[in-house]
């Protein structure tokens, strides 16, 4: 049994609970979105007693994206300046967070941390907070909350009030058992590979690394899975989670490999617990993490099981 403990060399600022009344700012810092595309989550909010601040990105639109770079940048911006934002929900992922990460200035979340939520291309996001030593969750984005599971939408506001409950899933044969204790990061597996080398990347070292990912064919994510290994990002890991790999693809001629062969393989010579068929991703099952808070996992045949340590 794999035992690897993570020693605790940073402090991560984390926001405070949501409370009644509190407002939650949506935003799309990539793909357009209409507001009928989110009026079920945003009723569902009001239900729960929060307020809701459209940001004007929604609704916007500029070829494919919620507006011009600077008007995505800017709506975000001013979210992040506003006091009585409590927290910034992305509405939809896609592409385009990247074009407009470098004219954010995330300094004001120093001293008046915010929740930043959201998934896929919401990784960038999620990465480069993590850079700024900031916790963030990962979970559903405000156009597809409605069709999450029961479990992922009440997990989620769990966390909006503060309680940070134990995800448990059923273990899978390719699992690599063990225990292990650190601090959860990680995210689309094509995103973090496009922000290798850049000051959104992230640093693996000691961590649990969370990886999910879409639409990819089979040799792409071995040509990911390479890149990110010679970077350094799985060799020294404390334990390795894998959620949806969703839709994948093959070439005429297969390219002969799953997903969990291939990163069995570029994982062969490393020594930590390792978790297939995590529930988060593109599923409707996408239980939320919250990258930036120290967890403990534990691999066994028969269940996968993390908690929050604090």
């Amino acid at each position: 049994m794999l035992k690897t403990i993570f020693q605790k060399s940073t402090t991560i600022t984390v926001p405070a609970p949501l409370k009644k009344g509190d407002t939650i700012a949506i935003v799309s810092t990539a793909r357009k979105i209409l507001i009928s595309e989110i009026d079920p989550t945003i009723s569902y909010l009001k239900k729960l007693g929060y307020q809701i601040l459209l940001g004007s990105t929604i609704g916007l639109e500029f070829h494919q994206f919620a507006g011009t770079d600077e008007e995505r940048a800017e709506d975000f911006q001013q979210m992040i300046n506003n006091p009585k934002v409590k927290a910034i929900w992305c509405a939809r992922g896609g592409y385009g967070t990247v074009r407009i990460i470098d004219r954010i200035d995330f300094s004001p979340l120093q001293n008046t941390p915010k929740w930043i939520i959201g998934y896929s291309d919401i990784t960038v996001l999620h990465s480069h907070l993590h850079s700024l030593n900031m916790a963030s969750i990962h979970a559903s984005l405000v156009f597809d909350f409605y069709k999450a599971s029961a479990e992922a939408k009440q997990l989620l506001i769990n966390i909006y009030k503060g309680i940070l409950s134990p995800i448990e899933f059923k273990s899978n044969l390719h699992n690599k058992l063990g225990t292990a204790n650190g601090i959860a990061i990680g995210g689309n597996l094509s995103v973090l590979y496009s922000l290798c080398g850049s000051p959104s990347a992230i640093s693996t070292k000691g961590k649990i690394l969370f990886l999910e990912d879409l639409d990819e064919y089979l040799y792409h994510i071995d040509r990911i899975l390479q890149n990110l290994d010679r970077n350094g990002l799985f060799k020294n890991l404390s334990g390795l989670v894998i959620g949806g790999m969703t839709k994948m693809h093959d070439n005429t001629i297969p390219f002969g490999f799953s997903v969990k062969e291939q990163i069995l393989e570029i994982t062969k010579n490393y020594n930590y617990p390792i978790a297939f068929d995590a529930p988060f991703g593109h599923l409707e099952d996408n239980r939320p993490i919250i990258f930036g808070k120290e967890i403990t996992i534990n691999v066994n045949s028969e269940l996968v099981s993390f908690k929050y340590s604090n």
